[in-house]
């Protein structure tokens, strides 16, 4: 039987990365709960715990802090192929001091925090899987810490392109200066001389 498109990435998006049989993916998907976020609304809001990870198959969201002035500073956007959480809740189950929401309609697979020691448990590949990607969060959060530390604008303008190729077309000009952590006038500086 053929698989719905949003499976199909996302069983192709784990193949890349691990051995997956067609069992394991056939029962794995059982734990997954397909949902439609209209552009802007929200899949996650600060002071709720995070109880999903999210797979999207379609659209764009974003990963967002607001300080006390009420000033948005975006952590992460999360394209097709991309999953997005706030794993310090997800895994204390405090509360979330983030925002996820949609900036354009999306779909995304959600994975219960609920299921997933059952899927470790059932299928190794899985809990291999996630300790993969864990490595890669802490790597990236690494370079980013360290490219806020010392990189100019331009230079960290030109490796959001290579992180996100194409989103600088998808996503309004502010909410990148926002993830650089410039103001949008000296974004658009950057892009002026690039």
């Amino acid at each position: 039987m053929e698989l719905p498109v949003a499976y199909q990435l996302l069983r192709t998006h784990l193949q890349a990365r691990v051995r997956l049989s067609d069992d394991d993916f056939a029962v794995f998907q059982q734990y997954l709960q397909p949902l439609t976020l209209r552009k802007r609304q929200h899949l996650l809001q600060a002071g709720e715990p995070c109880t999903h990870l999210a797979f999207v198959t379609q659209g764009c969201l974003r990963c967002y802090s607001l300080n006390a002035q009420g000033q948005e500073h975006t952590l992460q956007f999360a394209p097709e192929d991309w999953w997005v959480s706030d794993m310090y809740s997800l895994l204390t189950q405090q509360p979330s001091a983030l925002h996820i929401d949609a900036l354009e309609d999306a779909q995304v697979l959600l994975l219960a925090q609920a299921d997933m020691e059952t899927v470790y448990a059932r299928f190794p590949v899985f809990e291999r899987y996630f300790r993969l990607l864990m490595q890669s969060r802490f790597v990236a959060l690494q370079e980013r810490v360290n490219a806020a530390l010392s990189q100019s604008a331009g230079e960290k303008y030109q490796h959001f392109l290579r992180k996100y190729p194409g989103i600088a077309q998808r996503v309004p000009q502010h909410f990148i200066a926002s993830y650089l952590g410039i103001t949008p006038e000296s974004l658009s500086r950057v892009r002026r001389q690039l």
